[in-house]
């Protein structure tokens, strides 16, 4: 049994097909997919596929590349969807991403994400981080913040900053990067932070796992992180997916 714990269903990608996607995932294992907002379109179709189908819960927020529209307007309107939808289960995605130039300035990212990080305080939600290329100040920030916890999700950082998110309460997002041959990195971090630490996410349509590289992702692909955390923890199949299921029921309480 699997939950992915960071899907985007609602990429154009899926237009075609979304709803037999849907139904072939969850005949192949995918009882739970939390799907995630990432701009003010991707919110409200997140909060109409949970509303849609049972096995699908949402998360709302204002992804990094997009976080120029974020002001206390925005932040209302979000306050007024979480309390009229019970399936509205974090706000996410929500972080820093230095990594394009064409994202807005440092400064007005690092202001939407406390903007997003103050919500999820009010709200007591967890959130769904998005950090790429600028570890030091997305740990800046989560400090700021000692009663919120959340997930760092595709995590990309090294052990020491997986074991400082830990400390702080965070579970680890684990994709399909794991299964790529170069990725060093992310298979210590697996290795050093315990199971009970550990969600498992897609973030499909992107970072499909080997041998579906570069193709469009889906939840039951899944299937191959698995084997890959079996085969660095050395424990079974059943052991990393009833670890993961609960982790994530817990976090987002499910």
């Amino acid at each position: 049994m699997i939950f992915d714990s960071h899907a985007h269903y609602d990429d154009e990608s899926f237009n075609e097909d979304r709803e037999v996607i849907l139904k072939n995932i969850q005949e192949n294992g995918v009882i739970g997919v939390l799907n995630c907002g990432a701009d003010l379109d991707g919110v409200k179709d997140s909060i109409n596929l949970a509303n849609k189908y049972d096995f699908i819960y949402a998360a709302i927020g204002i992804h990094p590349s997009d976080c120029e529209i974020v002001n206390k307007e925005l932040m209302d309107e979000f306050k007024k969807y979480y309390n009229e939808n019970n399936k509205i289960k974090a706000i996410g995605e929500i972080g820093l991403d230095y990594y394009w130039d064409e994202n807005p300035s440092k400064e007005i990212q690092k202001e939407a994400f406390r903007m997003q990080m103050n919500l999820a305080r009010e709200l007591k939600l967890p959130v769904i981080i998005h950090d790429r290329d600028a570890h030091k100040d997305t740990l800046e920030i989560m400090k700021e913040f000692k009663d919120v916890t959340g997930v760092v999700h595709c995590f990309s950082g090294s052990v020491e900053f997986a074991k400082e998110c830990v400390k702080m309460g965070y579970y680890i997002g684990i994709g399909g990067v794991l299964t790529f041959k170069n990725a060093k990195v992310i298979k210590e971090v697996v290795k050093e932070i315990e199971m009970d630490r550990i969600l498992l996410e897609t973030d499909c349509p992107y970072m499909a796992p080997t041998p579906y590289r570069g193709k469009r992702n889906q939840s039951d692909y899944i299937n191959f992180v698995v084997e890959k955390i079996m085969e660095i923890k050395g424990i079974s199949k059943e052991d990393v997916e009833n670890i993961t299921l609960q982790n994530t029921k817990k976090l987002f309480d499910i």
